[in-house]
């Protein structure tokens, strides 16, 4: 694979995972405190949001839940081979950040053996497409695992049948130059 890591993600169309966004200044989740006692979320300034603001707010935090679940699913299936998710944050009405879009770097570099490539290849293409609905980007990662893996496959093969990585046959014969026997009567 020409690239050793490549990134897995969620884009503004994708669904994934919410955390609720934490206010430093009181301990509380952002927009709740009183707004929680009183029904309604406030805004960064204390006042209670309007309608269309709690429609854009509940928005927000469903797609914050979509967007770390999908991640979370790439990492939980990732085999260690993920880094750690990225997240794009979008500001709500209530002031608080909500993730809108997120990606997980995997490292797409072959192992030492053709088997320990099949095997990474297998754990890249189940993180790739772990998430309930796998985004394009996730799709191509699939792929490109499923390329490195028939690389791997066809090298195994190769070393099975008494080849070298050069394609060059081990051992006995070399190519077509075999080895003549003549016996004289």
């Amino acid at each position: 694979m020409a690239s050793d890591d490549t990134k897995i993600s969620a884009d503004s169309t994708q669904n994934t995972s919410a955390v609720t966004p934490f206010n430093r200044d009181n301990d509380t989740a952002a927009g709740e405190g009183n707004a929680r006692d009183a029904g309604t979320p406030l805004n960064a300034q204390g006042k209670p949001l309007t309608d269309a603001q709690q429609e854009q707010l509940a928005k927000l935090k469903a797609r914050d839940a979509e967007v770390r679940q999908h991640e979370a699913a790439h990492m939980a299936a990732s085999g260690g081979l993920a880094g750690s998710p990225s997240y794009t944050y979008q500001r709500g009405p209530d002031g608080g950040q909500y993730a809108i879009g997120g990606e997980v770097s995997i490292s797409m570099s072959p192992g030492s053996t053709p088997a320990e490539t099949i095997s990474r290849a297998r754990k890249i293409r189940a993180s790739a497409l772990a998430p309930a609905e796998p985004s394009g980007q996730d799709r191509s990662v699939a792929a490109a695992a499923n390329a490195m893996e028939a690389q791997a496959r066809a090298e195994q093969a190769k070393q099975s049948a008494g080849y070298g990585k050069d394609g060059r046959q081990q051992g006995g014969a070399q190519g077509g130059s075999g080895t003549r026997i003549d016996t004289y009567a």
